[in-house]
């Protein structure tokens, strides 16, 4: 990307500063609008859209439609967890795919993978200040006609604001409905415009707008030739022996470890003095995923570049082995945790655990593959970091709640048969999302019984909250019509007379 000098910023570049600024204050009043004191939904989508669109039309005005329209496609395609629920995490997503589609539109995003992590951080880094330093730059170059121009610009509104206002005053006299306007509005609400909390939200929307619409990257400090940062040193404790040594042991405490999960947690075999499969998964599960990464530490110092490992034949055959059996390590601890969440039910904590190990092994296939392919750690990091957004991606998208609710009612004692009692007071916890599955355990269950009346209790009031949330389109959001959806025509199944089909859920 060229950039123009600081000091001495040439007229194009004031035209285009002046055009960034009008759509930086129009957008900070659609952000305004739609953000600012209301609930998160589809609001957050449409602002999203907004701000993509804006750098598409820089783009196009650049003539650079392939970019705008492929920057645009990234943007929305990143945002769209949003409309079926604003989180969080949905956020993070809709904000990288706007810094992905600004680096897209100015053609700095580089087309290799290892390359782009190091210029998106590059861009971000930069960001906050990106609006205080045009600011200042573009200041120092308008100085000498800063003062001609806000004087003639001033001038030029006394007339138009001035007439203006006495034939407001005019119509105001004549026309009784316009006075009645007129009355409605009191000084107090235009101080409500100028409260801190709401200036403060629109610096930092200008701040985050404008380094989307004239994005900067961050210079790169020059190196200096001949000295890398890390020069590969040959040492007696990460030498070829030491490595050598390392890898057999570490291989054979792995194949032992291996071996007693392959006979008593695929296997089935009974498990020695009366231990249940549920309490040695519960042991394992965490500790396993600890070793892997330290393996996977090793690795790496093991098959740096230019290092023994790189040189050795027998050394790479051990470190395939020693790969192969952390990706079984770590497929055992998925396991475990599996067995000990049938017996004692699912919590969010859980299954994130489960995702991260399911991570952590793509990762030690990742290694594998960067050592056979002989790629940089630069691809290997680029790598994870696409496999982690793909999980939070789709991480995004799913309804946990709702998902942990449906497994723990299918696997409840009341209605397998086996497990423990559904915990009701963990469900009250995960919010609105769980009333169908809570519907379907009511169903499960006999009248009158202890558990089903605080279960009814309990959707009786996840109902009547479901109700009294804000309901503007603002607030709209996908997950929340579909659960409006089935209030409506799906009625709770055999709940109190007192509770059953009220909209409010009062008793």
């Amino acid at each position: 990307m060229q950039e123009t000098d600081q000091f001495h910023p040439a007229p194009k570049t004031l035209g285009l500063a002046a055009v960034a600024t009008l759509t930086t204050l129009l957008l900070v009043v659609v952000s305004d609008l739609l953000l600012f004191d209301a609930e998160p939904g589809i609001n957050l989508f449409l602002l999203t859209l907004g701000i993509a669109l804006a750098i598409a039309a820089f783009a196009w005005r650049r003539g650079r439609v392939r970019e705008g329209l492929l920057g645009l496609a990234t943007a929305l395609v990143l945002a769209l967890p949003l409309i079926e629920a604003p989180s969080p995490l949905g956020l993070m997503l809709a904000a990288l795919g706007l810094a992905l589609s600004a680096l897209i539109a100015i053609r700095v995003l580089p087309g290799r993978l290892e390359h782009m992590p190091t210029t998106v951080l590059r861009f971000l880094l930069p960001a906050p200040i990106t609006l205080a330093r045009d600011a200042v730059a573009l200041r120092i170059a308008a100085q000498p006609q800063l003062w001609q121009r806000a004087l003639l610009g001033l001038l030029a509104w006394i007339v138009p604001l001035g007439l203006g206002l006495v034939f407001v005053f005019l119509f105001a006299a004549a026309n009784p409905l316009v006075e009645a306007l007129f009355a409605g509005l009191r000084a107090e609400r235009a101080f409500d415009l100028l409260n801190p909390v709401r200036v403060i939200f629109w610096l930092v929307m200008a701040a985050g707008i404008w380094a989307l619409l004239r994005p900067k990257l961050l210079r790169r400090k020059k190196s200096r030739l001949g000295t890398p940062l890390f020069a590969p040193r040959e040492t007696t404790w990460l030498g070829h022996a030491a490595i050598l040594r390392s890898l057999v042991i570490f291989n054979a405490l792995f194949a032992l470890e291996t071996a007693l999960d392959l006979t008593f947690l695929w296997g089935g075999m009974a498990l020695p003095n009366g231990m249940s499969h549920a309490e040695y998964a519960h042991r394992g599960a965490y500790p396993l995923i600890v070793t892997a990464l330290l393996a996977a530490a090793f690795v790496l110092v093991a098959m740096r570049r230019d290092g023994p490992g790189q040189r050795s034949v027998l050394i790479r055959v051990l470190v395939y082995g020693f790969i192969a059996q952390n990706v079984l390590l770590c497929l055992s601890a998925m396991l475990r945790l599996e067995l000990y969440v049938e017996v004692y039910s699912l919590t969010g904590l859980r299954l994130a655990a489960g995702i991260w190990m399911a991570l952590v092994a793509v990762g030690l296939v990742l290694i594998l593959l960067r050592i056979w392919w002989k790629r940089s750690n630069a691809w290997l990091v680029a790598c994870n970091l696409v496999a982690l957004l793909v999980v939070l991606y789709g991480s995004a998208l799913m309804d946990f709640s709702a998902l942990i609710a449906r497994f723990n009612v299918a696997h409840s004692l009341e209605v397998s048969g086996e497990g423990m009692p559904l915990d009701l007071r963990y469900i009250s916890l995960q919010g609105t999302s769980v009333i169908p599955a809570l519907d379907s355990f009511i169903a499960s269950l006999k009248p009158n019984q202890p558990a089903w009346q605080a279960a009814s209790v309990l959707r009786a009031n996840l109902g009547y909250q479901f109700t009294r949330r804000e309901t503007g389109w603002r607030s709209w959001s996908w997950r929340q019509q579909r659960l409006a959806d089935y209030l409506r025509l799906g009625p709770v199944a055999s709940g109190p007379q007192t509770l059953q089909n009220t909209p409010s859920g009062s008793r």
